[in-house]
């Protein structure tokens, strides 16, 4: 068979296009990034058209679209991604008779309780009303072997030396991914069942804290104290994690995640076996099957310390700058005047400090942070080279500002190393 898959380099769609490839099948994989051994079509669902859907779909005997965000960014809308494009692509699927189209949709698309699951029942609904041979799959949390997503949340909340708990969090019934992506290569065939609505859940109901004690023994840890966070506090925590969303990061916490996790991911599993035959696996024998690995832990328990090395490092360029240009600017004068650069003095700490404030911006930004992180790189050794030419007496301050360049850098280093990280 000959295959679309969109989102094919996200956490689901990269590993139904491998189990496809492996099944025999031709994958037409279309994602915003490269898919190692696959036919790969880098666009932006959102910029595609049905002219150019049409042209794409040319051949294909199935579609699984696997595109998706769960909030919006600065650069793209739940509405625009989840439903507006997933509709482009559904009637071009008709006019270009591509029967097989399979929809990842999410479990609580039915509720509607945030924009994404809006977004996600407005997808299916279009669906519904065309006269193709559709499946529609709501799969629950996803755990698998590459952490992303809600998934990888729960990695690094489980590993936490004190764990955070929502108590108005619902319960979860979380799903392999293996059994997801099973799902999804089953339902692309053409004798397999047609116009279907499944819930992709586990037989296993369990609370959130549940849940996060089942994964922190899977990653060997002792038992950890559990702290019931207070509402402000856990509105706080969404409110930083929009904000890290509108400057480009992919984050799963965000406000509209509350919702979602105080209605839980929880639903019936029996369609979905009665449909495929498949035995779902529980959380425990899922775990018990893989141990879990030192790379497993230690992405875990850096998981919170990547956006805080990340923010940590941008805002300290920011702060370094605003102080050169306000409360600080007559010290660093002083300063320079005493190394001989006269005139040049102030000019030069104005330069300094809009330096740093552009690197620490950039660093925010995270379609600029890599380039960021390399000025700021290149301004502490320009900053280390600079004091120890014309301001030798640094290197005997007490406070050592020379020998903390060295730190700096090596933060910064690891911070380009995270940068990577999807």
């Amino acid at each position: 068979m000959r295959v679309l898959v969109t989102g094919a380099s996200g956490f689901i769609g990269s590993a139904v296009v491998a189990s496809l490839r492996e099944a025999g099948d031709r994958v037409i994989a279309l994602g915003r990034n490269g898919a190692p051994d696959a036919e790969h079509v880098s666009a932006d669902v959102t910029q595609l058209d049905e002219t150019t859907w049409l042209d794409l779909l040319e051949g294909v005997d199935a579609v699984v679209n696997c595109a998706g965000i769960f909030a919006d960014t600065a650069t793209a809308s739940v509405d625009e991604v989840n439903r507006r494009a997933a509709e482009t692509l559904f009637r071009a699927c008709l006019a270009a008779g591509v029967r097989r189209v399979v929809q990842l949709s999410a479990i609580g698309a039915g509720d509607g309780l945030s924009p994404f699951a809006r977004s996600k029942l407005a997808a299916d609904r279009v669906l519904t009303g065309l006269d193709l041979d559709w499946v529609i799959l709501r799969p629950a949390i996803v755990f698998g072997e590459d952490a992303g997503g809600g998934s990888a949340l729960l990695r690094g909340l489980a590993a936490l030396p004190i764990i955070p708990i929502d108590p108005s969090a619902g319960d979860l019934q979380i799903v392999q991914l293996g059994d997801v992506v099973k799902t999804v290569v089953h339902m692309t065939r053409p004798e397999a069942p047609a116009r279907v609505v499944l819930e992709l859940v586990s037989p296993e109901r369990l609370s959130f804290a549940e849940t996060l004690r089942v994964i922190r023994s899977w990653l060997r840890l002792s038992p950890a104290r559990e702290i019931r966070m207070p509402s402000p506090l856990m509105s706080l925590g969404y409110a930083l994690g929009d904000l890290a969303g509108w400057l480009g990061w992919k984050t799963p916490i965000r406000l509209a995640a509350r919702a979602e996790l105080r209605r839980g991911a929880v639903g019936d599993a029996r369609g979905w076996i009665e449909a495929t035959g498949l035995r779902p696996l529980r959380l425990r024998e899922a775990l018990a099957a893989k141990p879990s690995t030192a790379q497993e832990r230690t992405f875990a328990s850096l998981y919170f310390l990547q956006p805080l090395v990340l923010a940590v490092t941008s805002l300290f360029f920011i702060g370094t700058g605003i102080t050169s240009v306000t409360i600080g600017y007559r010290i660093g004068v002083s300063l320079l005047e005493q190394g001989g650069m006269g005139p040049l003095s102030g000019p030069s700490v104005i330069a300094g400090g809009l330096a740093d404030l552009i690197a620490g911006a950039m660093i925010a930004w995270r379609p600029t942070a890599r380039w960021g992180l390399y000025l700021a790189i290149a301004l502490s050794l320009f900053y280390f080279m600079f004091g120890t030419v014309l301001l030798p007496g640094l290197w005997r301050d007490p406070i050592g500002p020379m020998l903390k360049i060295f730190p700096l850098i090596v933060l910064n280093c690891v911070a380009l190393a995270m940068v990577r990280d999807r």
